[in-house]
């Protein structure tokens, strides 16, 4: 069983400049579990795909907040649930389907799911239309050496 060695929760408004805050913020928090840059990228790209997804798809054209929450577990998994209280996803499955949009005019190129799951080792979403979206994603980080050792 994995315990949290520590956590951290936030609210931001869904204004689009929010994205890099809170891409910024987890790349910040994950800092802790000394992850490698490749690492820290692929966090983050996930993170902007999350929050834009909130802010395109679940608030569309109002604002709303959206809520992340991020644990650090010790067995060095980096944890983020990101959850809106927008539009929600009638049919999660075809959400996930690449190049699947619900942008009314198709400027969105609807590869947000598949973006969080390739930088990711899980990826959930669960959802009620009317109601919003969690986005839950979890990624192992690989311990890195030093001086020939191991943490």
């Amino acid at each position: 069983m994995r315990n949290t060695i520590n956590s951290m929760k936030m609210t931001i408004p869904g204004y689009s400049r929010n994205e890099s805050l809170a891409r910024m913020c987890a790349a910040a928090f994950v800092s802790q579990l000394d992850p490698t840059v490749e690492e820290i990228s692929d966090i983050r790209a996930a993170v902007s795909e999350a929050v834009t997804n909130c802010i395109v798809h679940g608030y569309r054209d109002t604002i709303g907040d959206i809520d992340i929450r991020m644990k650090l577990l010790d067995d060095d998994t980096f944890y983020i649930k990101i959850t809106d209280k927008g539009a929600g996803i009638a049919d999660i499955e075809q959400a996930m389907q690449p190049m699947f949009t619900t942008s009314p005019d198709g400027e969105r190129a609807g590869l947000g799911f598949a973006v969080m799951e390739s930088f990711t080792d899980s990826l959930r979403v669960k959802s009620t239309p009317g109601k919003g979206t969690s986005v839950t994603m979890t990624k192992k980080l690989g311990r890195r050496e030093r001086n020939g050792q191991t943490d």
